[in-house]
């Protein structure tokens, strides 16, 4: 039996979501054009949009597209190593995008600045991820450093080596962020444990923790707007 391969070629011209894109820019589109333009080809049956539109059903839209990696995408039906490298390559692509955006030394003047610039690090993170912000006099980021995988805890954070890479550095200050992969920003007790520990070893070493951020998705909650762990002790 002869098999067909649905291409977006094949489709009429006006129809055709990559000549759209060109005619007409890029958010004229939806997700699952914009999905079929990276996919080329469908499947039989199956053209490279309703395949686009399965997978974001099967993976949970966007945000779960970027947090699916390597092995999760190769599972998916028509989507085989190439095709997962290239969707990898582009989410990637974006991340670095929204991190040019900013600035080569941008400036965090508030915590939605900073929940900006970590949220193209830490998006699609399956696991809890410490990072932490080293700032200059001015509030630029000196550098951003992974200084932790796993679940957060008291022992776990290693705030000795946190130190030591703000110390070496000559940071004038601090924002500490860590991602909750389960999408819920809602700071735990033991954030809040940790938070204080952090800020208190800052004031002894005069490198101030300016902020905890948690993490979600599209969300982020700061610490020390809500006044968690950065009270007195």
């Amino acid at each position: 039996m002869e098999t067909t391969t649905h291409r977006i070629t094949d489709m009429e011209v006006d129809d055709r979501p990559r000549e759209r894109l060109l005619s007409m820019g890029a958010k004229s589109l939806s997700n699952a054009e914009l999905l079929a333009i990276l996919l080329r080809v469908g499947l039989q049956g199956e053209s490279a949009i309703q395949m686009a539109q399965r997978i974001l059903k099967q993976v949970g839209g966007l945000a779960g597209l970027s947090r699916s990696g390597a092995d999760r995408l190769c599972e998916l039906k028509g989507v085989g190593t190439a095709k997962a490298a290239q969707l990898l390559a582009a989410i990637e692509l974006g991340y670095r995008v929204a991190r040019a955006d900013l600035g080569t030394r941008p400036q965090i003047s508030s915590p939605h600045d900073a929940a900006l610039y970590l949220r193209s690090y830490m998006t699609g993170l399956e696991q809890e991820c410490v990072y932490v912000l080293l700032l200059d006099t001015k509030n630029r980021i000196i550098e951003t450093v992974e200084v932790y995988q796993g679940a957060l805890n008291s022992a776990s954070i290693r705030a000795c080596e946190l130190w030591r890479i703000a110390t070496r550095r000559n940071a004038a200050a601090i924002i500490v962020a860590h991602n909750h992969p389960s999408g819920d920003p809602t700071p735990s007790p033991e954030d809040v444990s940790v938070t204080r520990r952090l800020v208190d070893a800052g004031k002894i070493l005069d490198i101030p923790v300016l902020d905890h951020l948690v993490i979600g998705h599209n969300r982020h909650v700061s610490l020390k707007e809500r006044g968690l762990g950065f009270g007195a002790s």
